[in-house]
């Protein structure tokens, strides 16, 4: 049986810290604010993930209140995530994933988005998609307070 699952996640700049992305540092004057190192795009590929598991959310798997999780490195996250779709008996399909930033521009690191999340989840960098749009410099995002990160996945779970 097939399963779908989507994931979303917004995280506000903040000064003194790195802008990651789908395991990416990108050269920006301000990071992403949170308790891991909040690669908004990583969480959104790890809820949707686990969303079609029907599993917990990361908040849930990794809560903000543990200090073991604080500045994680969340394509080593993603890979537990993945680990566990796999020992539940899940076989990961696709991912597909959308940015919404109005800077820093995604054009020169989506390939490197594309391998990070593709060998964290253990599968063919053609099974992973990511695109990046701007909000026309409206809300939140086209005010550059943040970014947001739209993603989909698509789980067999043998049954077929």
């Amino acid at each position: 049986m097939l399963h779908i699952g989507h994931g979303y996640d917004v995280h506000a700049f903040a000064e003194g810290r790195k802008c990651i992305l789908g395991g990416v540092d990108i050269p920006h004057p301000r990071g992403l604010d949170g308790h891991s190192d909040a690669d908004v795009l990583v969480h959104a590929v790890m809820d949707a993930l686990l969303g079609a598991m029907r599993a917990e959310d990361i908040g849930q798997l990794f809560p903000d209140t543990d200090p073991a999780y604080k500045g994680a490195d969340s394509i080593m996250l993603l890979q537990h995530v993945a680990d566990l779709a796999r020992k539940r008996g899940y076989t990961i399909l696709d991912v597909d994933c959308t940015i919404a930033a109005q800077a820093p521009k995604m054009a020169p690191h989506r390939a490197a988005m594309r391998e990070n999340i593709a060998r964290a989840m253990g599968v063919d960098v053609g099974q992973v998609g990511v695109k990046a749009t701007t909000t026309e410099r409206l809300g939140f995002v086209g005010r550059e307070e943040g970014i947001a990160a739209w993603a989909v996945a698509l789980l067999d779970d043998g049954r077929c």
